[in-house]
């Protein structure tokens, strides 16, 4: 058999973006502009019947190209509106010939018709995407469960827009990210259109249907709703209502909120932790007690709507800047709402902090610990030991710029580093290094005259 050539090599795209948290996630030769998803769903029998039309451009010469999907069947592909006859699906890629080769910088259209019973991801950190609940659906994809249940390039550095028209039977909520537009209902089913036209990664895309009603939650600004199960709505307004206090926070200290709404389901089943999304947050009935006790989660998943949503990480590696940024919103909550002092919050889980190990580098914490505590708290920590160093004013004006700067786009720690150098009066180079770098706990420098 003859050897393939250097030139035939270079016309398939990679099967990995190359992130070594994630090797097998991801492809390369192509960036995905827009996904066009038309599913049906039935409840009942958990059974997917969909149509993915995505739109492309190569970023080198493609003769072949591979997309993540995992677990359903793709009957039938076609490229530029010519079916592929040339197809290949592993468990974790579907690998596409295009009948003519695609140039580089060419914009070109897949379509994929699949079928199947979508299930979640395995994955290191448990599994992740399309999971039935009791009654319903939820779709948690941090960080690889896209795949579960739509073909896509699931990497968060290609950030596409979308669409998504679901239908399912007409006595479920069904919820996806963006706009709902239209809403139809034939027979005993109901077809629902959700357009989102801010750049999303493929991890915050979800889909959620459950027996739900609508709550408001906001009278004033930024539209906010819970859609919760009916029993739970007594102790969820008094959970949720200080809810429209923390965004009017958040967009003081962190500027305006990048979406056009803010919506929390509410599942009927119980759920380890809260889960975001873009423009959404998914919390289980064991977080809704009516006294408050999920209040500080409340607030960590309103943030990432500004820090892991709109801002988005490149790469996995810097999950602090999604995770610390988050984690530092509870505390700035906490002292709005007369509580622990950021201050004290951060005495407090630095001597937590020092008692525990002091293996882990926040900024590059390997793939299995990417979403251990200590670098939602050491990253939380980060930023007040900035705080303290650069003052209130300038802290603040640092994060409402980074927010502006790079809003519905992505970001890295260099970055961020580089941003807060051109806002500083003294070096702060070092003290990133000594955060971000080593695996030792630095002392939380002395509060600046300002802080």
């Amino acid at each position: 058999m003859a050897r393939p050539t250097s030139t035939a090599l270079a016309s398939e795209g990679a099967r990995s973006h190359g992130d070594p948290y994630l090797p097998t996630s991801g492809n390369g030769g192509y960036t995905v502009l827009h996904y066009d998803l038309d599913c049906d769903y039935r409840v009942s029998s958990n059974r997917l019947t969909a149509t993915a039309t995505i739109t492309a451009r190569a970023t080198q010469r493609l003769s072949k190209f591979s997309l993540d999907f995992a677990g359903l069947v793709a009957s039938r592909v076609s490229v530029n509106g010519v079916r592929t006859t040339h197809l290949q699906q592993t468990a974790r890629k579907l690998v596409v010939t295009p009948a003519t080769p695609l140039a580089n910088g060419a914009e070109f259209t897949i379509v994929v018709r699949y079928a199947g019973l979508p299930r979640p991801v395995r994955s290191q950190w448990g599994e992740v995407g399309w999971e039935e609940l009791s009654d319903g659906v939820i779709v948690a994809g941090q960080p690889s469960g896209a795949p579960s249940w739509f073909p896509c390039n699931d990497h968060p550095s290609n950030k596409a827009t979308y669409t998504f028209t679901l239908s399912a039977e007409t006595a479920y909520r069904v919820l996806c990210n963006g706009e709902l537009v239209r809403k139809t209902q034939r027979a005993s089913r109901t077809q629902w259109e959700f357009h989102c036209h801010e750049p999303m990664a493929t991890y915050l895309a979800t889909v959620q249907i459950g027996l739900y009603e609508t709550m408001g939650v906001s009278q004033h600004g930024v539209p906010q709703y819970v859609l919760l199960p009916e029993d739970l709505r007594p102790n969820a307004l008094a959970d949720f209502e200080a809810q429209e206090r923390m965004m009017a926070l958040f967009e003081r200290q962190f500027g305006p909120y990048p979406f056009a709404d803010y919506t929390v389901v509410v599942t009927d089943d119980d759920l380890e932790i809260p889960l975001e999304a873009q423009g959404l947050a998914i919390f289980g009935r064991n977080h809704i007690d009516g006294l408050g006790g999920s209040e500080r989660l409340i607030a960590h998943e309103l943030a990432h709507q500004w820090f892991g949503n709109s801002l988005t990480v490149s790469h996995w590696k810097d999950i602090w800047l999604q995770e610390g940024f988050a984690c530092y919103a509870e505390w700035l909550w906490s002292e709005e709402s007369g509580s622990a002092t950021a201050d004290a919050c951060a005495e407090t889980h630095w001597a937590r902090i020092n008692r525990q190990s002091k293996d882990i580098i926040v900024g590059d914490p390997g793939a299995l610990r990417m979403f251990d505590d200590r670098v939602y708290k050491r990253g939380a920590l980060t930023l007040h030991a900035l705080r303290r160093t650069l003052g209130d004013p300038v802290f603040f004006d640092v994060l409402r710029d980074w927010a502006a700067s790079h809003r519905h786009g992505s970001i890295s720690t260099p970055e961020f580093i580089a941003l807060v150098e051109r806002y500083a009066t003294v070096p702060v180079r070092a003290l990133f290094a000594s955060w971000l770098d080593q695996a030792s706990l630095p002392k939380l420098p002395r509060r600046h005259p300002t802080a």
